[in-house]
């Protein structure tokens, strides 16, 4: 098992309130003169890449079956707000999926503000209370992890937890030419990206969510964050998939959980939604048709490429 690691230092944060998840309960502020900081977490065996005049930090994962002679897809998945690549690793457990299918599995790790670790899924403006340049930093890492392994430039994924969700929902919108396919847990779709979201191509979007989350509650943060119905509305409008989606239930360890799929969009593609009803903000722990939240995600992502439904 090839197993390798990367790390993040920069100091700027998320875009607005309500960003702290697994490991952290802090408010974004503004970080002055940070450009620099160290990160106060450890990525064990990291490596690192050089961006916008930063270090940054990724965990990377290589499954054994990797063979330079054949391309494999590259999942990327994005840890939460005060969280870490290594711990998002251990927490999501994907590595498991990534040998028994066969794709590279990186865990960029976030920058900091205030010793507070972080993605900024917004825009540039003047109420962005981060300065990270982090859809540049993804596209420099995809840049180089393609040049270092024989990636399908095709079939390119992101998902991620609460915070890193979010921004898996702005990677799929700002940089379409490069994602695929998304995955979200326990992440909401910033209203600023709703509103200027142009993507390139139809994007299938798989989500799960708790209706009991109180970070990024199921009915949205209203003039910050859309509601999880909101969003599918959109990526439904979208893609033009149908409107009347194939629902099913089940009872997993005692929790309902309910799921929905809008199927039959452009270019194949669908919208997925698991509704984990008195679900907290984690990244789930369940079994629907004996497949986890990971394997879920690969199974789903993995049927798209640029071009659609493969």
């Amino acid at each position: 098992m090839k197993y390798f690691l990367l790390l993040s230092l920069n100091c700027s944060l998320f875009s607005f309130i309500h960003c702290s998840d697994e490991d952290s309960d802090k408010t974004a502020t503004k970080d002055e003169g940070s450009d620099k900081t160290s990160a106060d977490f450890t990525n064990t065996n990291a490596d690192t890449i050089i961006h916008d005049g930063l270090i940054r930090e990724y965990v990377l994962y290589v499954p054994e079956a990797y063979d330079r002679s054949s391309a494999v897809p590259l999942m990327l998945n994005f840890h939460g707000n005060g969280g870490s690549a290594s711990g998002h690793l251990s927490y999501t457990d994907m590595t498991a999926v990534a040998d028994l299918e066969n794709f590279i599995l990186v865990y960029p790790q976030g920058s900091l503000l205030e010793g507070t670790s972080h993605w900024n899924n917004a825009l540039v403006t003047s109420t962005n209370k981060s300065s990270a340049k982090d859809f540049e930093f993804t596209n420099a890492l995809i840049n180089k992890l393609t040049v270092n392994y024989n990636i399908d430039s095709s079939r390119i994924y992101a998902c991620g937890f609460s915070n890193g969700a979010d921004f898996a929902f702005a990677l799929a919108c700002y940089n379409s030419d490069k994602i695929a396919a998304i995955g979200a847990v326990s992440g909401l779709m910033y209203q600023e990206t709703i509103d200027n979201c142009d993507p390139l191509h139809p994007t299938a979007i798989i989500e799960f969510h708790g209706t009991s989350d109180f970070i990024r509650p199921y009915d949205g943060i209203s003039e910050y964050y859309a509601s999880v119905e909101d969003m599918l509305n959109h990526w439904t409008s979208f893609n033009h998939t149908s409107k009347d989606p194939l629902t099913n239930s089940i009872t997993d360890n005692g929790t309902l959980i309910e799921y929905y799929a809008y199927h039959d969009g452009d270019s194949g593609t669908s919208v997925e939604h698991y509704k984990v009803i008195g679900g907290d903000h984690v990244w789930f722990d369940l079994s629907y048709e004996e497949a986890n939240t990971s394997q879920l995600i690969w199974d789903f992502v993995s049927k798209y490429d640029l071009n659609g439904l493969r």
